[in-house]
């Protein structure tokens, strides 16, 4: 029994191993254990809510149309060339944006099958509006990663 556990363990430390690999060097600010838990979650609750953005195509369009949000990007994307323009039309925009270790850990919280290299994370769905209660809740979660994202990125400059 105890050696099952011992080789899971392994395991979780080599699939990790791999992750850190696969990094892109661009890959900062990024996300540590416990805020990357709090913005795969927040993904999560936005992706129930309709308001999520996936994928760089989305993503760009909807930042160019001047959606206001919280931009999640994968670290492991190969080639990185896909997504290099992503940070710097956050950055012209004012949105904040944080890289996470794994394009799966982000689909899984985004609700989607295929590894997404990027989502953005909005204040408010695109159709339709929101219960009070539930807008509350993905505004707490949504001002708490960002008040965690603006304090890595001081910290980074």
């Amino acid at each position: 029994m105890g050696s099952d556990s011992e080789t899971e363990k392994s395991q979780q430390k080599e699939r990790e191993k791999k992750k850190q690999l696969a990094l892109a060097p661009i890959a900062k600010p990024l996300a540590g254990k416990k805020l990357c838990k709090r913005t795969l979650k927040l993904v999560r609750r936005a992706a129930e809510h309709k308001c999520l953005k996936r994928g760089v195509k989305e993503v760009v369009k909807s930042i160019r149309r001047g959606n206001k949000g919280l931009c999640v990007i994968a670290g492991n994307i190969s080639p990185i060339d896909v997504i290099t323009h992503v940070p710097i039309l956050c950055e012209e925009a004012n949105i904040p944006y944080v890289y996470v270790q794994s394009k799966e850990d982000l689909a899984n919280a985004g609700a989607t099958k295929r590894p997404t290299c990027c989502v953005l994370v909005l204040t408010r769905p695109t159709k339709g509006e929101l219960g009070q209660e539930e807008q509350e809740k993905l505004k707490e979660d949504y001002d708490q990663v960002a008040s965690e994202l603006s304090e890595l990125a001081n910290s980074m400059f």
